[in-house]
């Protein structure tokens, strides 16, 4: 938990505050950006929330942070409402799970809800709260891996659910051998009608993307939009096999419609498929470019 001894001296007065453990992972920007902001290679509390709605985003943000670097002077007696509100939806039956594990340098981890059986697409943390909710919320039946790092308590969350685990074969570490479905190759793989799981090579050697419904990409480590740049782009510093394969795979997956970009780092992107289009092609010229 956030100590107050090493708030810094970053925040703004008030109740909220980031300390010193923060690892910069961007988490609490993009889930209440109007509450907290990077200073000095970390996060901090640029406002304080004056509102319901702020506060709530302040107290989700709080609760997903990987490294629980975020805190509060007063003692919160609204903690057990806002855990309860996770899954946060995002769009139709597509959710946000919140509670990012530092072993994934705080990657968002997303739940589709279908009536064949839940997806959750990478792993979050083992939390309670979030477990019950899931239960609650019919289950796991697939636990979907993009890519290797961002598998965090994927075992825990098997045993529980006894759901089946899915990552490519060229992404298999120690710790994820007994993934029950290896992907291989270079072929997309039919998962369900509306479930399409695309091999995107690049970040990693086994990275893939799922596209549910043509509509939704949980596309991982693999694209993301930038607000720096203002168009999707990919990790041009954190490619850790192929920055030339990168772009192959770009442009394959610029060949799909899909109105949702979901990542795991970086910040979504919504828009009609035309302007979607649009961006990809923004993307590769970032990459041809890079």
């Amino acid at each position: 938990m956030a100590h107050l001894t090493q708030r810094r001296t970053q925040n703004i007065s008030g109740d909220f505050y980031v300390d010193s453990s923060c690892i910069d992972c961007d988490t609490c920007r993009w889930m209440a950006p109007e509450i907290f902001n990077e200073q000095d290679g970390q996060s901090a509390v640029y406002q304080q929330p004056t509102s319901s709605p702020e506060r709530a985003a302040a107290m989700q943000a709080l609760l997903a942070c990987p490294t629980a670097s975020i805190g509060t002077v007063a003692k919160p007696r609204d903690i057990k409402e806002i855990q309860a509100q996770f899954p946060l939806l995002v769009a139709e039956n597509v959710y946000h799970c919140g509670y990012h594990a530092e072993s994934s340098f705080g990657a968002a981890s997303y739940l589709i809800q279908r009536p064949e059986g839940n997806i959750l697409v990478d792993s979050p943390r083992f939390a309670p709260p979030l477990v019950k909710r899931l239960e609650d919320m019919g289950g796991v039946r697939y636990l979907y891996l993009t890519h290797r790092d961002d598998v965090a308590d994927h075992e825990k969350f098997h045993q529980h659910f006894h759901c089946d685990r899915l990552l490519h074969q060229d992404d298999i570490t120690a710790n994820t051998q007994q993934v029950e479905i290896q992907l291989q190759g270079t072929e997309p793989y039919q998962l369900a009608e509306d479930l399409l799981i695309i091999p995107v090579p690049g970040h990693t050697k086994g990275h893939t993307v799922l596209l549910y419904q043509n509509k939704f990409l949980f596309s991982g480590d693999h694209l993301a939009y930038s607000e720096r740049l203002q168009h999707l782009y990919a990790f041009r510093d954190a490619c850790w096999y192929s920055w030339a394969e990168l772009g192959k795979s770009m442009e394959k997956l610029a060949t799909y419609d899909f109105e949702w970009v979901l990542p795991g780092h970086g910040r979504r992107f919504h828009s009609d498929r035309l302007t979607m289009q649009h961006q990809m092609q923004k993307c590769l010229e970032y990459i041809h470019q890079s």
